[in-house]
């Protein structure tokens, strides 16, 4: 069934929309996919805050044309589904990766990430990027290294002394303890 002007604008509207917010967008072609294998991937697509629509090329042009992903026009040819990441810009790289793993028919035609057409060979790359709170972690931990380590040389030294004493008091028990004994 056609769609009507009014639900094509509709459509492209709100591609647009997203397409403005995203971080970064892939192009899969999914021919060949089941409905139930499609339900599947849109579940874990909305799990983790990605936009997964299924939209006829020439809107997908439209759609995509005032963004900063106007760079992938080229890659909607065929069946494809875009996907746009929402939360941060590894996750529906890691969707549609670990898709593919699973389901060979899906096939990426195009990745995108701020604008800028990367090679579909970087899509495993950009799907094993840290998400924000991972990378907030990881940064974290930089600065407290130096701290730890701080606080672990000025620790050292006190230590150091107790086990003298440690091994002191030890050597002078155990002459006590063999007398003792004999």
């Amino acid at each position: 069934m056609p769609l009507k002007l009014e639900d094509k604008q509709a459509i492209v509207a709100e591609v647009n929309a997203v397409a403005a917010t995203a971080y970064s967008a892939i192009v899969a072609e999914y021919s060949g996919i089941t409905v139930s294998e499609m339900t599947g991937l849109r579940a874990k697509a909305r799990e983790a805050e990605v936009y997964l629509r299924v939209v006829k090329n020439t809107l997908a042009r439209r759609a995509v044309e005032d963004t900063g992903f106007g760079c992938l026009k080229e890659t909607l040819v065929g069946p494809v589904i875009l996907a746009f990441s929402k939360a941060d810009p590894g996750s529906a790289a890691r969707i549609i990766s670990e898709f593919s793993k699973t389901n060979k028919k899906i096939v990426v035609k195009g990745v995108a990430l701020s604008g800028k057409l990367l090679a579909v060979s970087d899509l495993e790359a950009l799907s094993k990027m840290p998400t924000k709170d991972q990378a907030i972690s990881q940064l974290m931990s930089v600065i407290k290294a130096p701290v730890t380590k701080f606080v672990q040389t000025l620790r050292e030294p006190h230590a150091k002394l107790v086990r003298t004493f440690a091994a002191v008091r030890d050597s002078k028990e155990a002459p006590a303890e063999e007398t003792a004994a004999a």
